[in-house]
Formats: C-alpha cells, sequence, structure tokens
C-alpha cells in the first residue's frame, strides 16, 4: 500500500499541472472498512475552487479506470489541501517564509519535539522558527532531516 501515493502522484502530476495547479498531496488511507484515495490540489496562489477539484477529479477518475494501479475498492476525493496544509516540498517551506507553522521532530530539540511559530527562514537544509514559549520567544533551528511532520497552522494567539 506504501506505494500507491507515489504512483497516483505520477499518474496526477501531468493532470494537475496541464491544468495550472499543483499538486499537494496524495493519501491512500483505510478507514473503518473502506480506502479512500485522496488527492490534494490548490493553485500556485492559494484558493482552489470545488469545479477545478472536479475537473481534476474527472479526469483522474479516467485515468485510473484505463491504468487500474489499485487492486481494491477505494473512495476518490479531490479537494482543497485547507488551511493546515502540509509542507513537503522545499517550494511550500518558501511560501511558507513568514507564516504560522507546526513542526513535529523525530528526536527533540532543546527539549521539545512539537513546534508552533513563525517560519522565519529557510533553505533546502533547515528552517528557523520564532516559537512563543509563555512570556518570551526562543528560536529554533530545526535541521530538514530531522522533521517528521510539517504543516501551516491557525495562530489562535494573534
Amino acid at each position: 500500500m506504501s506505494k500507491v501515493p507515489s504512483l497516483i502522484e505520477e499518474l496526477a502530476t501531468p493532470i494537475v499541472e496541464e491544468l495550472n495547479l499543483e499538486l499537494v498531496n496524495v493519501e491512500f488511507v483505510k478507514e473503518g472498512r473502506n480506502w479512500f484515495l485522496r488527492v490534494y490540489v490548490d493553485t500556485p496562489e492559494g484558493g482552489i475552487d470545488i469545479g477545478q477539484c472536479a475537473q481534476v477529479s474527472e479526469r483522474l477518475c479516467l485515468l485510473l479506470d484505463e491504468k487500474d494501479p489499485i487492486t481494491q475498492n477505494y473512495y476518490l476525493e479531490v479537494s482543497s489541501p485547507g488551511a493546515e496544509r502540509p509542507l513537503k516540498k522545499d517550494t511550500d517551506f518558501k511560501k511558507a517564509v513568514g507564516k504560522f507553522i507546526y513542526v513535529k521532530t523525530y528526536e527533540p530539540i532543546k527539549d521539545m519535539k512539537e513546534f508552533q511559530g513563525y517560519l522565519t527562514s529557510y533553505d533546502e537544509h533547515t528552517l528557523v522558527m520564532e516559537v512563543p514559549i509563555k512570556t518570551r520567544k526562543i528560536t529554533v533551528t530545526i535541521e530538514q532531516e530531522k522533521i517528521a511532520l510539517a504543516r501551516l497552522a491557525i495562530d489562535f494567539s494573534a
């Protein structure tokens, strides 16, 4: 099952690019007795509409029927990545500079594994965050390879 997202990403990328959209993420997950293939797309500027999702869904559905790469039954969902979209690619992190993000690491950094704060800078090896902790702010530098999960977050204190 772990190969399905990368296979679907290969199939979906040309469709998404032809529509001048961006493929954000692909998930293939089992929930209860059902399998879901979730494809998250967005515009480069952010803010996709339901019609654009429907276009991707229709074209991808035809291609999936033709290629038949998934053996079990599943539901296809094409949608926006939402307000808390994942940050995976270099371009995702570059666009997120100055924004409030959430990062979970594989190992502790400054005795913590979860960080919420503003991404102040990013290069392909590290990111720097300003993280509020109680009444002060700390600067945290996180190496790319130590990131288990990163996504945009909502700053409820603002």
